[in-house]
């Protein structure tokens, strides 16, 4: 009679768990894939939106760069990407959809120890062409200067060329040193004494780095001059409604003081 009791709890609870089993299936992961600007402030947006116990959980990998990202969109190997550039005419005509969500000031920050919180546009160019050479010659320690940048196609340096006084065709020092992502690039600056570099804005970069003033302007300032934007693509051919969903909650006033809170400012109104 015991055994038959047993036999029969038994199989009550795998019927339960049969039944529960596709419940918990119903949530999906979306990995939002791209660009490394703005990881922070997408990360935090993904966290929100994972709070509110949604159908889908979305996550943000590290960089494979804009171009990655569309390329995994474009092919049907991921649902989202983000990007910090437009799309040329060419993608646009593929069934890719812009959605832009946030600006991103472009910083220009240094390892603290050079001891500079400000310079001019002239002098900016003139560290990066590698024309001065010690943190001294601008009012800092007694330390040479070690730039690090980034790929030509890079974002933020498509917008500092665009906007940065002396940028244009600016012909960066062959003596830096290069960084695949905005990741590496801070990462790097943090780590070498003398180091100064470039990426997107985020309050993130006050902690252990000194963020440059230029020509006395913070990025977070309106006349600061430049900034790139920070947006979401997906294709009309394959993007799910869970994808959607969260396009939407981006667009929210909630997303829109999370992009605040970072130092970036929303681009819906």
């Amino acid at each position: 009679m015991i055994r038959r009791i047993r036999l029969a709890f038994m199989g009550a609870t795998l019927a339960i768990a049969a039944l529960a089993a596709p419940a918990m299936a119903q949530q999906t992961t979306i990995e939002v894939v791209g660009t490394g600007d703005g990881l922070d402030v997408l990360r935090a947006l993904a966290s929100a939106f994972n709070a509110q116990k949604q159908s889908a959980e979305i996550q943000v990998p590290p960089s494979i760069g804009s171009g990655g990202g569309i390329a995994a969109v474009g092919s049907g190997k991921s649902v989202l990407g983000r990007v910090a550039r437009k799309l040329t005419d060419s993608e646009a005509a593929s069934g890719l959809v812009y959605k832009p969500i946030a600006m991103l000031p472009s910083a220009i920050f240094i390892n603290s120890n050079a001891n500079v919180k400000s310079i001019t546009a002239k002098q900016l160019a003139d560290i990066f062409n590698g024309k001065i050479t010690n943190w001294k010659d601008v009012g800092g320690a007694d330390l040479r200067v070690r730039v690090v940048r980034r790929e030509d196609a890079d974002s933020t340096l498509t917008v500092l060329r665009a906007s940065m006084p002396g940028w244009k065709d600016l012909a960066i020092t062959d003596k830096s040193k290069m960084a695949m992502t905005t990741q590496e690039a801070i990462a790097t600056v943090r780590e070498v004494p003398g180091a100064i570099g470039f990426g997107p804005y985020s309050k993130d970069l006050e902690n252990g780095l000194t963020v440059l003033q230029i020509d006395g302007h913070h990025p977070v300032d309106d006349r600061y001059p430049s900034s790139v934007t920070l947006a979401l693509i997906y294709s009309k051919d394959t993007v799910t409604p869970e994808a959607k969903t969260f396009v939407e909650f981006c667009e929210t006033r909630k997303a829109r003081d999370i992009i605040a809170s970072l130092g970036s400012v929303s681009v819906q109104r």
